[in-house]
This record gives C-alpha cells, structure tokens and sequence, in this order.
C-alpha cells in the first residue's frame, strides 16, 4: 500500500472508533438519566458529579483511540508503506471493501478531505483515465461512435460489471454486457467508479460532467451515446441527464437510450425500514444514541429512501423526518428512449414483497399510487427468478439490452 493510504486507513479507523465511543456515551447517558430522573432533586448533586465525570472519561477514551490510530498509521506508513503506482483502491479486493466504506460513509469521508473518498473517475482495468484527449485516447484506442456508459450501483465498484452469471441462467458465456455490445453492435464500453454515499444529484452532476468532457475529448466523434445504470447507478443516470440539458450539454444530444436494471426510482424498502427503526429509537432517552448512529448513514443511502435525484429532493429537508416523500421529478430527455429492467425472486406473493431482495418491482417499474416515473411499458422487462446482483450479468438482461439497442 502506499504510505498515503496507510496513513487515510489510520485515520479512517480513528473516525469509526470514535463513532463507537460516542454511541456507547450516548447510551450510557440516556440510561443514566433515567434513574437520575426518578430519583428526582435529592439526586442532582450525584448527577452532576457523575456527568462531569463521565464527560472527562468518554472525552479522554476518544482523543485517546483516535489519536493511537492516527499514529499507528503514520507509524505503519514509514515502515510499510509503499509509494509504487498502484494505489491502494485500483486492486480488486481493496477496491471492494472501499467502495463499501464510501457508500456507508462517503460523504463523510469527502467532508473530512480523506484520500480513501473514491472522486467520480472513468476508470480503466482499475486505474483513472486522466480526463484529456491523450488520456482518453491511450485508454480507448479501438475508441468507435458509439458509446455505452456503465454506472455501477451503492457500494460496488466499475469491477462489479464482470460478476459471472448464475449457474441456473443457462450459459457459461462470462463476458459483460460491454464486451457483448461492442462486439455485436460495435459499443465502445466506458465504465466508471464513484462515491456512493454522496447525493445522486451530487453524482449526477460530476457524471454530467465527465460525459461533456468524454464528449468533446472522444477520439472520434460520438453518433451514439448510451447510458446503463445499476440500481443507484440508474438513477445517477437520469440526475446526469437532467443536470445535463440544463446546462445545455451537447453530450445529451447523442443519448439513445438510458437503461435502468433494477433502480430504486420509488425507493427501497431497506431504507425505509432503517429510518422508521431510527425514528422510533430516537423517541426513547436509552435508545437516542443508537438512532443517532443508525443517522449517520451517507447522504447517498438516505436518497434511496424515496429514489431523490435532484438537488431539490434533499435541501433545506430534514434528512431523518419521518417518511415524507420530497421527490421532484426529473423530466426524461425528450428525444432519448428509457429503459427498466425490475427483477422478482419468486413469482408468488413472496415475490411481491420482496422484489429482487432490495428493490420492489413496483419501484423499479416507477408504478407507484402517489408518484410515477413515465416509463413505456413496453419500455421495460419484467424477468422472474432473479436477485439484485443477477442483473449485473444475465444472458436474459443482455438479449434485451442488445434488442433495445438494434431496435
């Protein structure tokens, strides 16, 4: 590892521990209170005797670990650290617990100026392509004029794209839907990587960015631009293309076609879930500390709770207010056509409820009572007996991507 990551893991460390410490205090001040209030005013001074106490012991644990941590890096960074070209977020295995971090905790990390927080960057064989023609052109030198964008979804990384299909799925064909395309249909495949615990509009903007700049540095000139989005993925998407014809962006003059497999446009019932738990654990004085801890999830997991794309969808808006549904729409490009894909684990009422284990169908399909997304049904693909991670690789996915392409 380079010495700068090693020293970014210290400090990360140091972060996650004081975010123990301070749940543990937390807790331990809300169960105190709790006798102290029933004990009444005869308790007072014992109370504050014991608060000024605690206050200098939880105060002393925290500088205490954070600092050891950060020192600890800075330590194993002289002796171990290694200042080769590879860094420590372009290997697989690392790449994946970092892209777990950042979306857990990303936008705290960027906050924090922490070298681990993974800054949108097309990528290629798991390094950045320096955002210049030269850089473009070194990484894509069979570059043709038509391009298709992967936009992996929460937690994954531009790797994810290569996951094997199921067993079950009938082909041993391993390739990913970029090989695919650009062997059948003549795609250049792009992939990228990103912080998934920003905003998606946040993303959506560096992403409408990054296709202006593919766009106007592209060794040859874009005919054809296509956009596939995996679950967040989609919905940075559609943030991007928004973001992007309101600044007049010739990139989003050349879009085709935007692809969403298995996007939560309508939200996901896990955050849901998570923010009705924290709501109710914030009721109770024993149990505030935990709700604050289950808060401080990354603005890009809260977004999944309603599928928020714009800016608008979170400013000036409590972010932990009880199940409140905010969201604008973002008007689709006009002249592009838009894709879902929705996956169900089971065609039977379990199936219903639990969709592909992480988004529902009837989110995925933007078929909701209050809201909808204007997708044409005959648009989209309903598909039976797959999971979240399935759609990543499919053969079935693929046959439709390509038909949706061809057509």
């Amino acid at each position: 590892m380079q010495s700068s990551d090693i020293r970014a893991v210290g400090q990360l460390a140091g972060e996650a521990s004081s975010m123990v410490t301070t749940l543990v205090r937390g807790m331990h001040a809300g169960i105190a209170g709790r006798v102290f209030g029933s004990i009444g005013t005869p308790a007072a001074p014992t109370r504050l005797i014991h608060d000024g106490l605690t206050r200098a012991i939880y105060g002393g644990v925290d500088r205490g670990i954070r600092g050891a941590t950060q020192a600890a890096g800075a330590v194993a960074a002289e002796l171990w650290g290694d200042d080769g070209d590879e860094a420590f977020e372009s290997r697989t295995t690392s790449a994946a617990v970092l892209a777990a971090v950042n979306g857990m905790y990303g936008d705290e990390l960027t906050e924090r100026d922490n070298p681990l927080a993974s800054p949108m960057a097309i990528r290629h064989r798991g390094k950045v392509v320096p955002p210049t023609a030269d850089g473009i052109a070194a990484a894509f030198p069979s570059a043709t004029e038509r391009v298709v964008v992967f936009v992996h979804g929460w937690c994954l990384t531009e790797r994810s794209w290569s996951r094997r299909p199921p067993e079950d799925s009938g082909t041993e064909d391993s390739r990913t839907y970029g090989e695919r395309l650009h062997e059948d249909l003549g795609f250049s495949p792009v992939r990228l990587r990103y912080n998934t615990g920003l905003h998606v509009s946040v993303n959506g903007r560096a992403l409408a960015d990054i296709l202006d700049r593919l766009h106007a540095d592209w060794p040859v000139p874009i005919s054809e631009l296509v956009l596939v989005g995996h679950s967040m993925g989609g919905l940075v998407a559609r943030s991007a293309c928004y973001y992007g014809a309101q600044q007049q962006h010739r990139w989003t003059d050349a879009v085709s076609h935007v692809v969403c497999l298995g996007s939560p446009h309508l939200g996901a019932d896990l955050e849901k879930g998570v923010s009705v738990a924290s709501w109710a654990l914030a009721r109770l004085p024993e149990t505030r500390a935990i709700a604050a801890f289950l808060n401080a999830r990354s603005d890009g997991v809260t977004d999944l709770r309603f599928g928020a794309c714009l800016d608008d969808d979170w400013r000036d808006v409590d972010p932990d207010e009880f199940l409140r549904d905010r969201c604008h729409e973002a008007p689709f490009l006009p002249h592009a056509t838009y894709h879902f894909v929705a996956a169900t684990v089971t065609p039977s009422l379990l199936g219903i409820i639990a969709g592909d284990y992480l988004v529902r169908a009837q989110s995925a399909t933007g078929r909701g009572r209050a809201r909808r997304i204007p997708f044409d049904a005959e648009h989209g693909l309903m598909l039976i007996g797959l999971n979240h991670l399935d759609l990543l690789n499919h053969p079935l996915v693929y046959e439709k991507l390509r038909d949706w392409l061809t057509r």
